[in-house]
């Protein structure tokens, strides 16, 4: 029996209570929250056993082993140490830290702890980003030359999540005072590992420039100074000198949430897609290219970020993507914020 604590009870924590849940030989025995009304909300209608203040009273208690941290982005750095410490297996939310000098720390500590650590970059359960993954690591498309990739929302210009104008669950992620990295940190960290995992190769330059939108009169609703990226262009060069643009924003009206990526090699081309929760995966391979014929790719299922934790604690499979992972993207988010500093001067990664 795996025995989970879920650390953070916000809007993501029901994700993974049920998930975790789910899984044969896993019991959700506690939740730690700050707050006691949302813990006791969260506890009930998950049916968890177990409630902490702080995580100082989870590990004095210490019936659990392994931890899914779903606490802000600014909380990651100083809640996972202490898990890290006692020796705790660690799945955190994405971004692993706010900065490349924390997740780096964190990665290091991890290492040496010799537990499982693993961050949530959820879109690796996309089926069509694994098998695209696969197959340019067989060589199916050569070598790469060239992608181009995109995360579109559009949460900015419409309310079907809610009215963002209203709702504090959507304004933090405006404003940088409540811990906001703005478009770049909260979804470019996804779009950055869905192209270069399936790329296969790091990033070794990045240039970037981040433009926020005026949105409401003075630039401020409320408490909520509206400060943070709403959109992010950015060229990056690949460790072989493959060059290729990525893109995030909110304001891509008419996309919900959806993320793509064509990708080029010497003897093929993929375009990758993850709209309206479907994923598709298209190839134009030899001996389709003279006449640019591309056919749709079978994609079969993949484990879940949930499900593939549980089987690195068990031994059963790799604990991918890891914090070192978390770390590096991380360091490419810092380089594009610092290059955008410098109006989009290439940066080394």
């Amino acid at each position: 029996m795996v025995r989970m604590l879920i650390l953070g009870t916000g809007g993501m924590a029901a994700n993974h209570a049920e998930a975790f849940a789910a899984i044969p030989g896993v019991e959700v025995v506690a939740g730690v929250d700050t707050r006691p009304a949302q813990l006791a909300e969260f506890m009930a209608t998950h049916k968890i056993p177990n409630g902490f203040a702080s995580i100082d009273e989870a590990l004095a208690w210490g019936e659990f082993d392994a931890v899914t941290n779903v606490t802000p982005d600014a909380a990651h750095y100083p809640t996972t140490i202490p898990l890290l410490a006692a020796g705790k297996h660690v799945l955190c939310e994405k971004p692993l830290a706010t900065n490349a000098a924390h997740a780096e720390a964190m990665a290091g500590i991890a290492a040496n702890a010799g537990v499982v650590n693993m961050v949530n970059l959820s879109y690796r359960n996309v089926p069509a980003l694994q098998k695209a993954a696969s197959m340019v690591r067989e060589g199916q498309i050569g070598t790469v030359r060239h992608f181009e990739a995109s995360y579109l929302q559009s949460w900015l210009t419409q309310p079907a999540w809610g009215d963002w104008k209203t709702d504090p669950k959507w304004l933090w992620r405006v404003s940088t005072a409540h811990g906001s990295k703005g478009v770049l940190g909260d979804v470019g960290i996804h779009i950055l590992d869905f192209a270069t995992f399936i790329a296969g190769q790091d990033a070794e330059a990045v240039s970037c420039l981040l433009k926020t939108f005026d949105k409401a009169p003075g630039g401020k609703i409320g408490e909520y100074v509206l400060d943070a990226n709403d959109s992010a262009t950015m060229q990056i060069v690949l460790a072989n000198g493959a060059l290729g643009t990525v893109a995030a924003t909110r304001f891509a009206t008419g996309h919900l949430n959806d993320l793509r990526l064509r990708i080029y090699g010497d003897l093929g081309g993929l375009e990758v897609g993850f709209e309206g929760g479907v994923s598709r995966l298209r190839a134009c391979l030899s001996p389709d290219l003279e006449t640019a014929l591309w056919h749709d790719v079978e994609t079969p299922p993949v484990p879940t970020i949930y499900q593939r934790f549980i089987a690195a604690i068990r031994g059963e499979g790799a604990a991918e993507p890891d914090f070192a992972r978390g770390a590096a993207l991380q360091m490419l988010l810092d380089r594009a914020e610092e290059s955008s500093a410098e109006s989009g001067r290439m940066l080394a990664v």
